[in-house]
């Protein structure tokens, strides 16, 4: 049964309970520190970690038809598509989102989610760091000061120590950017400094044999040679030799040999491993071959590994969901990747009991107009748009929130990035007390607003 939710009941997710996060306060006036509490939690039996999956759809998808439909609305508001049944009774999608409708009892939906900013640099500086971009509106917005919150991933490996041969938030298969390859701001460790940035790993799954040039040996370099530059490497830091001088690029330089010569690192990327029959689940497409590798990924150990949505060649638009142009066609082509993906890996974690314990968040950098412009298309808007969270401690087979009839501006629910970023901090397990702390030493609250406690079990 659909449920429509806008009151929060009491209670939260597993992860943390009432009396930790009530000894979390009492440490926290004990002078307690947030390390000093994971160091305190590492001597506790072990429990699987939890994971978060974010799939970012370069461009936005258009909210009317996918999670948001309005069937009644007029034509030039409605478009062209029609709209499917759920598993849940009463919850209709977007007619292209076949598989997903299947599984929609594993997915909690918001219908009003909004940042107030239409453009896509900007907008996603929000999105990806919980902190409005200053200005708003500002397209082709470069990284850096003064719009240097860190992301996501950043937070996350500042928070945790690696937990193996892998840094703790990866980045797949390249970094969001404009036409041009303008990267977006917002994606990287921001004040926290390049040695937390998110690993972002270049890759083409779907072509031939995975290469990830981070894990991979130049052709002249044996491992027995590279055995003997980890030596020298320890017997130069054992002599206090700073090379290289820089800590940050020495950093680096260690965790990529500690990646390279671990064989669990490269087991994770391995995706010849899988079986022809998987591999062809998730979409021989290189979104659904990353969706296939951050399964690996979780079950390597990784907290946060970010999708993000790659430009698919020969369809509108560049290839991405910036429809401006041909909407409808441009979703027809679309969706069915994402959909395929996005299924198989909802039903692959779960066939391998992992859902409950990763949490899967479809999103982008805002959503859609809505009404059809004259070449047929939808341009940027931020006022109204929709996000779902599957698995990992939310409630399925729920929608929070709710749009207008145009689904143009929320009605009820209303959920900013700070509360999305909170409830996915809460789901990973991040307590409420995490600090972070800027380039003057200053604390700041890694949490900027409450979790969506309806859609939390």
């Amino acid at each position: 049964m659909l449920t429509v939710l806008s009151h929060p009941p009491a209670r939260l997710c597993d992860g943390w309970s009432r009396r930790e996060l009530m000894t979390i306060g009492a440490l926290g006036t004990a002078g307690l520190a947030w390390p000093q509490l994971l160091q305190a939690q590492a001597s506790r039996p072990p429990v699987r970690p939890k994971s978060v999956i974010l799939l970012f759809l370069l461009g936005a998808p258009p909210q009317q038809e996918t999670w948001d439909p309005k069937p009644e609305a007029p034509v030039e508001a409605r478009g062209d598509m029609g709209v499917i049944r759920t598993a849940t009774p009463g919850l209709i999608i977007g007619e292209t989102m076949v598989r997903t409708a299947r599984l929609t009892e594993k997915i909690a939906v918001l219908r009003a989610c909004q940042t107030n900013d239409n453009a896509h640099s900007a907008s996603g500086y929000f999105m990806t760091t919980g902190v409005e971009h200053q200005p708003k509106q500002v397209e082709n917005a470069k990284p850096g000061a003064p719009n240097d919150w860190p992301s996501m991933g950043g937070v996350v490996r500042k928070l945790w120590p690696s937990r193996g041969s892998l840094p703790t938030a990866i980045t797949l298969p390249e970094q969001a950017a404009n036409d041009g390859n303008l990267t977006w701001p917002g994606q990287d460790a921001g004040f926290l400094g390049r040695a937390f940035d998110p690993w972002v790993l270049h890759c083409q799954p779907e072509v031939g044999r995975l290469e990830i040039p981070e894990l991979t040996l130049p052709a002249d370099v044996s491992a027995a040679r590279l055995a003997a530059r980890r030596d020298l490497w320890a017997a130069l830091e054992a002599q206090t030799v700073a090379i290289p001088t820089d800590s940050r690029t020495a950093a680096h330089a260690q965790r990529a040999l500690e990646m390279i010569s671990s064989p669990a690192a490269r087991r994770a990327f391995d995706l010849d491993s899988e079986s022809v029959k998987l591999r062809d689940r998730y979409g021989r497409t290189r979104f659904g071959q990353c969706c296939l590798l951050a399964r690996r990924l979780v079950e390597a150990g990784v907290p946060l590994i970010r999708v993000n949505w790659s430009r698919v060649p020969n369809t509108p638009n560049n290839g991405h969901w910036d429809t401006h142009t041909k909407n409808s066609d441009s979703v027809r082509q679309l969706m069915p990747i994402l959909d395929t993906a996005y299924s198989a890996l909802l039903e692959d974690l779960a066939d391998r009991g992992l859902l409950d314990d990763t949490l899967v968040v479809w999103m982008a950098e805002f959503g859609r107009t809505p009404k059809i412009n004259a070449a047929g298309g939808r341009d940027h808007w931020g006022q109204c748009f929709s996000v779902a969270l599957a698995g990992g401690g939310v409630r399925g087979g729920v929608v929070y929130g709710a749009s207008d009839k145009l689904a143009a501006y929320p009605k009820d629910g209303r959920v900013g990035p700070p509360e999305l970023h909170a409830t996915i901090y809460h789901c990973l397990g991040i307590p409420p007390a995490a600090e972070i702390h800027d380039t003057l030493g200053r604390p700041l609250a890694v949490y900027r607003a409450e979790p969506i406690r309806a859609i939390l079990r």
